[in-house]
């Protein structure tokens, strides 16, 4: 697929989600880079905020097959994997799949669940397989987790371990409406009669993985490869963390900077690029120094010092023209 072709066809997905989440696109575009780059997704945000709806949207305008998980204290790894029966006609043991055996997964309150059955997780989110009572199988591609979790929510929650939390390409927040947005949300409503948003499917799964290969084409010059590897130093030599990024962070920066760019029609990354998807792509793979916490300092803070302090390259375009 050519890049103008997979640049139309993410604005049609998108445009058909803003069907059913009013005044979000950027936020909607990071979901949609995520999805491109084959990453997992954790939305973390307050209730009522349209996180579900979200992840609806996005499976009913790609075509994605759906299922829903909701995390509760009781759930068990086998309620996510699935587990074998007995099958009285064949007299044999017969495996039955669980939820997670699908294309778009929606981990509903993920922090809800216990250690254990979140770790369910880990193994289908890092390499598309399940290993269950001693056989793996293969989760057919794409396989996308998007996971949400309540952040003032402290009773009754498991917080998510720094190793799955690494598992999650972005982590975003998606925000309260602005006033005219929210009147236009209302205004919608109004119109439709109903609650439910009936989404039109604009791709399907095989163009999807089609796109995702397509992202190869976008070439990344040595002044930005360079860029993204200081942006990432830079969190692991800050004094304000006792860990810092890890490779696969620098990893993330770069497929979704490929991205961003192919949605913006180019086939090479600028500094920009960069700069736009680094907080959400690294923000979350940060540990502060314990110290620090009643600071209120944000990963997120760590990472905008990184990127106003490393020194730009200039753009791919610039350097085309001195040539």
């Amino acid at each position: 697929m050519e890049l103008g072709e997979l640049r139309d066809r993410a604005a049609a997905v998108l445009d058909e989600v803003e069907r059913a989440i009013v005044g979000k696109r950027d936020a909607l575009e990071l979901i949609l880079l995520a999805v491109l780059c084959d990453g997992h997704v954790l939305l973390e945000d307050y209730p009522g905020l349209a996180k579900t709806l979200i992840a609806r949207s996005f499976a009913q305008a790609t075509s994605l097959q759906f299922a829903r998980i909701q995390f509760t204290p009781d759930l068990m790894p086998s309620d996510v994997t699935g587990s074998s029966i007995f099958d009285q006609k064949s007299t044999e043991f017969r495996f039955l799949p669980g939820p997670i055996f699908t294309n778009l997964l929606l981990a509903d309150e993920i922090n809800r669940a216990p250690p254990k059955t979140q770790a369910a997780l880990l193994e289908a989110m890092q390499e598309n397989q399940v290993t269950s009572e001693g056989e793996t199988r293969r989760l057919e591609p794409p396989f996308v987790v998007l996971a949400t979790q309540n952040p003032i929510e402290y009773e009754g929650t498991y917080p998510l371990p720094e190793a799955q939390l690494d598992r999650f390409l972005i982590r975003i927040g998606v925000g309260y409406p602005s006033r005219e947005g929210e009147i236009e949300l209302l205004s919608r409503r109004l119109q439709r009669g109903e609650d439910e948003v009936e989404l039109t499917p604009v791709v399907d799964a095989p163009t999807l993985l089609e796109m995702q290969r397509s992202l190869e084409l976008v070439h990344v010059s040595p002044p930005i490869e360079g860029y993204i590897v200081d942006v990432v130093t830079a969190t692991r030599t800050s004094p304000r963390l006792a860990v810092g990024a890890s490779p696969r962070g620098s990893l993330a920066v770069l497929k979704l900077s490929r991205a961003k760019a192919a949605l913006a029609g180019r086939d090479f990354v600028v500094p920009e690029d960069v700069k736009s998807v680094a907080v959400p792509a690294l923000a979350h793979r940060l540990t502060l120094r314990p110290e620090l916490w009643v600071q209120r300092i944000r990963g997120a803070d760590v990472v905008a010092e990184a990127l106003a302090t490393v020194p730009t390259p200039p753009a791919e375009d610039a350097l085309r023209s001195a040539r």
